[in-house]
């Protein structure tokens, strides 16, 4: 026998590998507590089969099944940094029903994926803990959800989370932009911070999660920052809002909505203007909160690159007829209007408005 095949002196278990199976089990019952808060009526049977099951039912005349799916990024490393897990938690949650909120959609049901290597199972409880509360705020099932252990491929508590959202339109109903026209108002609803898009800029500007050691990384995120109004850590680990209580009934005044996330204000909005149109956008119209000038001057960066970016406080843009924008306008908390629809000539781009 060759020497690659010689038997191990003990016997080795699946957790000598890294992949404690019994302390997963020992958590089943927590993770059944929170699935059994975040729950609907139309869920059939709990966690712990191989899938959920939901019945969509009746009181729908043409029916639209709209999903999405999405991740946190690397904010995940800055809640690692501080050890507070929950509010990653409810930013993926929330973060998946404002992409279906766009289209018009209902939130049903959401699962969640958690990928790790030695994470304890009282962080991932927390983990959960912050999706269920966020489903049950949304009124969203927690039809169920994995998690993976995978040591070597991820480094000793190493973690990724991703989130798969379901929910239902009428088809006549549907939100898709393709109503909007010149003239149209485009209407701003704030955003909480970073929400989840930049954080990996930010980490390169402040060094956070970059080799310097996690003792250094809390004491920076921990530091008192006057114009914040609090820590660092704490103003970029603002849970991303849902939008949904807000919007919801709005969506019969509205031509199309856009969540603002990676790539900003000109990577959103241009997704739900049909052909021939352009959003243009007034700068004057709002402050963006002190968070982004802090970030833009530590790091040096461009006022086109911070556009590009980060959401700069706005979270969704709302698009309504003139006649329905006062309306919307009075019925949305701190909303604003921040531009409006025009005719696009041909070459130019698609916002217009904002720094190069």
């Amino acid at each position: 026998m060759s020497a690659s095949t010689e038997p191990s002196p003990t016997p080795l278990r699946y957790a000598d590998a890294g992949v404690d199976v019994q302390a997963a089990e020992a958590s089943i019952s927590g993770l059944r507590m929170i699935a059994g808060r975040a729950s609907r009526p139309e869920v059939l049977g709990g966690v712990g089969a191989f899938a959920g099951l939901f019945r969509l039912g009746g009181g729908y005349r043409d029916p639209v099944l709209v999903a999405s799916a999405d991740g946190v990024g690397t904010k995940l490393l800055i809640a690692s940094a501080l050890g507070r897990y929950e509010g990653v938690g409810q930013d993926l949650v929330n973060h998946c029903v404002n992409d279906i909120l766009t289209a018009g959609a209902e939130p049903l049901f959401f699962l969640d994926y958690l990928a790790t290597a030695g994470l304890p199972q009282e962080q991932r409880l927390e983990l959960v803990a912050g999706i269920g509360a966020a489903c049950e705020a949304n009124g969203v099932a927690l039809l169920g959800g994995e998690t993976a252990d995978m040591p070597d491929l991820y480094q000793p508590g190493d973690y990724d989370l991703a989130g798969f959202i379901v929910g239902v339109a009428e088809r006549d109903a549907i939100l898709d932009g393709s109503a909007i026209e010149e003239g149209d108002v485009l209407i701003a609803l704030p955003s909480t911070g970073l929400q989840t898009n930049g954080y990996s800029l930010v980490r390169e500007i402040f060094g956070v999660g970059k080799g310097l050691g996690a003792e250094r990384d809390r004491e920076l995120l921990d530091e008192h920052v006057e114009e914040l109004g609090g820590t660092l850590g704490e103003a970029l680990l603002a849970v991303h809002g849902s939008f949904l209580e807000v919007v919801r009934p709005l969506l019969p005044r509205l031509r199309g909505m856009a969540h603002i996330t990676g790539g900003g204000l000109p990577g959103n909005v241009p997704r739900i203007l049909p052909g021939g149109l352009r959003a243009q956008i007034d700068m004057a119209s709002w402050e963006p909160a002190p968070l982004f000038a802090h970030i833009q001057r530590a790091g040096g960066i461009e006022d086109g690159e911070m556009f590009r970016t980060f959401n700069m406080g706005i979270g969704m843009v709302l698009v309504a007829s003139p006649p329905d924008a006062a309306a919307v306008l009075e019925a949305a908390p701190g909303s604003w209007r921040c531009g409006v629809v025009e005719r696009r000539a041909e070459g130019a781009p698609a916002v217009a408005g904002l720094p190069e």
